[in-house]
């Protein structure tokens, strides 16, 4: 009864600026009595919902949540280390399914012609496994919806589409359970006569196999043979973008540049559609055995055909072959091609890229503008739980503030590394016993940004003139531009040696000279490493990455190349032993090299220019871990769809199947390229098909084959997939490579001057590099946000 009347009651017993005075009679707020078990209850719960409002800033959270004590206590719970870990894995895990569950891409090859039986998981394992990871999801959302309230609850669309989505999974799993993991229909009778080939016998859960090849001929038999389409597996990326608000972000505006996209993409339907008219009214003509007659057989025999081959040469990938036959009878033939190029590759495309850039340009900085405004808005209801604590307790002053040392003890409940803490802790002390306004307040949440840059580790003190002299010597930048000189005579040397023995086998390869060098290059990097651990000691050197990534690489390469001289002896002239142990000569000196080759890589933040460009390859990895998020997302879905569509249907020949032998192949075909192991047989298999498709560099051959094989439909699902993933996605993501490139090198003197000062003690990450052009909110607009806070009530 108590705790009902706590929550329903106001939290903060003050307005701004005022001692609470004003407040309803009896209003339960962290001021309460003031001595006794109950004040100091009500403290604890001051400083945790402060606690958790620190939080949220910390990390760009929502503060529109339950704030009573069991609800700050389970909400501190959900977001602990603990249970994100296990929500993350339980997120990997569901995706992870795929691989191995019916059908398994546990075999060595996708190649049809020479792969295994795939492991086959007994009813119930994987199954088992999944209904786990949606009681975590149902965990997850219950919690998720008790936090927020029943009334945000309704109104946030993720949450109830979350809910929807658990509930269609779980039914589902029920159906799959309840048919005992009989979801295949039987397997299709092969009429022809004669046993079939028994080295080649289709697996039981390829038993779609022999009618799905023959769906060419009757399209209606692909759909019969399709099986059941379990649906929880497309539903099952939404678990990973509902846990991103990046994610949700980045959807957003894709949705919002639907419109823009949507009417470029209608240009390019006309286009194509407009020129395909062109191009069979141009090349249709009488058989006359040449050229020309070639063109309309080959790219222009009906419509269909037309169609497909001006799309596939709008991603240029079968150019100039659709116009080489015309061109060859008239080359004036050239200019129609020539202008459709121009039109649709050249300028409508590039347009479509245009228009996704201008609908993204600006999104990184309103996504900060966002972020900026949830953690002033966090900052600022912390500022007022801890003042109104200070109102209460010192009710003779009239100044408003937060005591430090009430601050300081909230900070030690915050989840927050230990830098960053004393960082922190540094700079209220540097206030002394004042107490801190709102703004000085706010100021405090820009360390949360900084990189701290630990002190190195004192260097040893050496008594001797020439100790002092070889330690100065040795901790110079200039012994690192030596290192870096010797990787690079190290690379040159193995790079002259790759050349001169590219046609020598490796069994007649004289590994002499090129083993004498390996000597002397490691016996040098070992003498670097121990110089710098003299100069610098042990945790000074351990203190740099740069140092630590060195001397790894120095100790895996000392120990391969003691590990060769103990089984091959010492090179000499001739010195080609016989294989002995588990690698032989040559494949131990390919090691060392390959290890010499990573080592030359850490000479990049030696060069300003590159190291600049380095860092801001990393932040922008970094920075669209969101688009990765996405990308995941819609090559799971297709994948999924493409093994429900397509398993089965590449059949190697000799089995069943309708494919011609390599021999009497067309040329340029799928059989005659070997394409076999692109197929949708299992996840992994389909992964690597559409990468191949939307990479569009023959893709046409997938469009054949599959037309072929399953029916002319199939089409359909690759101009999909072609329009998702290479238009839409990769221009989306050159889209958000420019924005984030432009902005960071655009302050790249900042990172230098930050970079090149002895003195610095942190570093600007991107959220504060981008501060200084963020608009700050006004105070009046907070504090209007935390008067609608359906949890939280500003006494007035």
């Amino acid at each position: 009864m108590a705790d009902s009347r706590a929550e329903s009651e106001p939290l903060l017993s003050r307005a701004r600026g005022g001692s609470g005075r004003d407040c309803l009679e009896g209003s339960a707020a962290c001021r309460s009595v003031r001595g006794g078990p109950g004040a100091r209850s009500r403290r604890d719960l001051c400083f945790d919902q402060a606690a958790v409002f620190i939080e949220d800033a910390i990390q760009y959270r929502s503060i529109n949540h339950r704030m009573d004590a069991r609800s700050v206590w389970l909400y501190r719970l959900y977001y602990s280390n603990t249970c994100q870990w296990i929500l993350s894995f339980t997120i990997f895990l569901i995706l992870f399914l795929a691989f191995i569950e019916t059908p398994s891409s546990l075999t060595s090859t996708a190649d049809v012609r020479y792969r295994s039986a795939p492991w086959d998981p007994p009813c119930g394992l994987t199954e088992s496994v999944e209904v786990l990871c949606l009681l975590v999801f149902v965990a997850d959302v219950s919690v998720k919806s008790y936090l927020v309230g029943w009334a945000q609850f309704r109104m946030n669309l993720w949450l109830l589409a979350y809910l929807a989505v658990l509930v269609v999974s779980l039914m589902d799993w029920i159906v799959s359970l309840s048919l005992v993991c009989q979801e295949a229909l039987d397997e299709p009778q092969d009429p022809r006569p004669g046993p079939p080939c028994p080295s080649a016998q289709p697996h039981p859960r390829w038993s779609l196999a022999v009618g799905a090849v023959r769906a060419h001929r009757h399209p209606t038999l692909l759909f019969m043979n399709l099986p059941p389409l379990r649906i929880r597996r497309l539903l099952r990326p939404f678990f990973l973008m509902q846990n991103s608000s990046m994610m949700k972000k980045t959807l957003k505006c894709i949705r919002s540049s639907l419109p823009e996209m949507a009417s470029v993409l209608l240009l390019l339907g006309v286009h194509l559609c407009v020129f395909t008219m062109f191009g069979m009214l141009l090349f249709t003509g009488k058989e006359q055995g040449d050229g020309q007659d070639r063109e309309r057989l080959m790219y222009f025999r009906n419509l269909p055909e037309a169609l497909t081959s001006l799309l596939v040469l709008l991603t240029t990938a079968n150019n100039p072959d659709v116009m080489t036959p015309a061109y060859s009878k008239n080359r004036a033939y050239a200019i129609f091609f020539i202008v459709f190029t121009l039109i649709g590759s050249l300028f409508l495309m590039n347009l479509l890229t245009a228009i996704i850039y201008n609908q993204f340009r600006g999104y990184l900085m309103k996504s900060f503008q966002t972020s900026l405004f949830r953690r002033r808005l966090g900052a600022r209801a912390a500022y007022e739980v801890l003042s109104s604590m200070t109102a209460e307790g010192e009710a003779h002053r009239q100044e408003v503030g937060v005591r430090p040392q009430d601050f300081l003890q909230v900070l030690q409940k915050v989840q927050l590394d230990s830098s960053h803490k004393q960082a922190i802790v540094e700079k209220v002390h540097s206030y002394g016993g004042d107490l801190l306004p709102a703004d000085e307040f706010q100021k405090l949440f820009n360390e949360f940004d900084k990189r701290v840059i630990k002190e190195p580790p004192p260097r040893p003190e050496y008594l001797s003139p020439f100790l002092k002299s070889a330690q100065f010597v040795f901790s110079h930048r200039y012994f690192d531009y030596l290192g870096n000189l010797i990787a690079l005579g190290n690379l040159l040397s193995i790079s002259v040696f790759l050349v001169v023995d590219a046609d020598v086998l490796p069994e007649d390869r004289d590994d002499f000279i090129l083993g004498i060098l390996n000597c002397v290059f490691i016996l040098y990097y070992l003498l670097e490493l121990l110089l710098k651990v003299f100069a610098l000691g042990l945790p000074g050197y351990l203190a740099y990455s740069r140092n630590v990534f060195d001397g790894l690489l120095t100790a895996v390469l000392l120990v391969l190349e003691i590990s060769t001289l103990a089984v091959y002896r010492f090179p000499h002239p001739g010195w080609k032993p016989e294989m002995l142990g588990l690698l032989s000569l040559w494949d131990m000196a390919r090691l060392v090299n390959m290890l010499v080759v990573f080592r030359f890589l850490r000479t990049i933040p030696s060069v300003k220019l590159m190291a600049v460009v380095a860092s801001t390859v990393l932040d922008l990895i970094r920075n669209m871990r969101a688009f990765g998020g996405i990308l995941v997302v819609v090559y799971y879905v297709f994948a999924i769809m493409g093994i429900n569509l397509f398993r089965g249907v590449i059949m190697a020949p000799g089995n069943g199947s309708l494919a011609p032998h390599n021999s009497s192949a067309p040329c340029g075909s799928f059989e005659q390229l070997e394409y076999w192991a692109n197929n949708f047989d299992d996840f992994a298999a389909a992964l690597i098909t559409l990468w191949n498709v939307m990479v569009v560099n023959n893709w046409q051959v997938f469009l054949d084959a599959y037309r072929r094989y399953s029916g002319p439909w199939s089409k359909i699902y690759f101009v999909l997939w072609w329009l998702v993933s290479s238009v839409i996605s990769v221009s989306l993501f050159l889209a958000l490579i420019l924005e984030n490139f432009l902005h960071k090198w655009d302050r790249r003197s900042h990172l230098q001057s930050l970079a090149g000062d002895p003195d610095t003690t942190c570093q600007r990450s991107v959220e504060l590099l981008f501060r200084d052009v963020l608009e700050e909110p006004a105070e009046e607009e907070l504090m209007e946000k935390l008067s609608h806070h359906p949890h939280l009530q500003l006494c007035r």
